[in-house]
């Protein structure tokens, strides 16, 4: 079992973070693990993406250029990855500023308003949560107790206390994910 994930988006939407958490996941799991961030200078407004692996066999490389798994937050993105996922794979999106919606018939398209619920929930710093659970939802690769342990492990001690907040996020992210 292999699975190739990209997460991007603007810089200052969580998506390093989402992929630290899948990464730290992993690891707990005993699986090997790749998280390759990459993001402009720009950081908070920028472009930011992360390729996270999880495997339970070697990576012999970070570097890829097809995934199974597109986790799409921006515009700019969908227009960049959307064709680099492998057929028959998964693009989750948040529908939020999207004006080209995704049209490819041969892998699995997911909408979750992550922006919109976050705003519900208020407590716009839990959006990369609610994504999070979508693709959890879809995909149980790692278990949720492992997720919170990563979540504990790659938030400061002092943001502690909004654990609970973000766990309440990805439940709702498994809830509201709509397939297109």
């Amino acid at each position: 079992m292999k699975e190739e994930i990209i997460i991007a988006g603007f810089g200052g939407q969580g998506v390093l973070s989402m992929g630290k958490i899948l990464a730290y996941s992993g690891v707990m799991q005993d699986m090997e693990v790749s998280w390759m961030p990459s993001y402009g200078p720009e950081m908070r407004g920028g472009t930011a993406n992360v390729t996270v692996i999880l495997s339970d066999e070697s990576i012999s490389s970070p570097i890829l250029h097809e995934f199974d798994t597109a986790i799409i937050l921006n515009q700019q993105s969908l227009d960049k990855f959307e064709s680099m996922v492998r057929p028959g794979g998964l693009l989750i999106y948040d529908g939020n500023g999207i004006t080209h919606h995704p049209t490819r018939k041969d892998i699995s398209i997911y909408r979750v308003d992550a922006t919109v619920e976050a705003a519900r929930m208020k407590s716009a710093k839990t959006f990369n949560m609610i994504i999070l659970g979508a693709y959890l939802k879809l995909h149980d690769l790692v278990k949720m107790e492992n997720v919170l342990k990563g979540l504990k492990k790659s938030l400061p001690e002092r943001h502690h206390h909004l654990i609970p907040l973000n766990e309440k996020a990805i439940t709702r992210g498994g809830e509201i994910v709509k397939k297109i």
